[in-house]
């Protein structure tokens, strides 16, 4: 099975390297120098990672013949995908990968049904659950442990607490103007066109 584990970001220096968006909690194993990795596009690849290193807080690589900021740029926005086997599961019981949550049931703490997860939304601040509702509209769920309380790979169901307006208009909109204070039919007003 293939898992998308990077994407290429811009260059950096003249020798090649690379930013890296990751993609995976694990990318001293799917990223290692000699993994050879397919893209998409797949006329980019494959890739066989030379360095690598952190710059910055930053993931760096540099490819086997890729050796110019020219070449380099060319890669920008290509992903990277590693072959991974559909029985292997990540280190940390907490961890997921995305075909193990796409398609789960999503159910709130009292048995609601939501829908079911299409995709793995990854943004740099938090991952999203992209959740497909019986009318076909879509709702995002950040997952994030105050608000996706268990995933259940045997029942295959997600379990959420969402706050309030997350998936319904349960939200309460406080107004900072009270009802007495709003204008009165005989508050003074501009009447256009009055002459004098």
């Amino acid at each position: 099975m293939q898992l998308v584990v990077a994407r290429i970001g811009r260059a950096h220096g003249i020798k090649g390297e690379v930013t890296v968006e990751v993609r995976t909690d694990e990318p001293e194993l799917r990223l290692p120098p000699g993994a050879v990795l397919a893209t998409d596009p797949a006329s980019a690849g494959p890739l066989t990672i030379e360095t690598g290193r952190v710059h910055s807080g930053r993931l760096l690589l540099r490819f086997e013949g890729v050796a110019d900021r020219t070449a380099a740029e060319a890669l920008r926005n290509t992903l990277l995908i590693a072959d991974v086997d559909p029985d292997e599961l990540p280190e940390d019981e907490d961890e997921y990968y995305d075909h193990q949550l796409i398609d789960l049931d999503v159910v709130t703490v009292d048995g609601a049904e939501i829908g079911r997860i299409t995709e793995i939304s990854h943004l740099p601040s938090q991952d999203l659950f992209v959740v497909e509702r019986p009318d076909g509209s879509e709702v995002y769920v950040p997952f994030v442990q105050e608000i996706v309380t268990e995933i259940d790979l045997e029942e295959q169901r997600a379990v959420i607490d969402p706050p309030p307006g997350l998936i319904d208009d349960r939200a309460v909109v406080a107004s900072a103007r009270e009802a007495s204070e709003e204008p009165s039919a005989d508050s003074p007003g501009n009447p256009s066109g009055a002459g004098a």
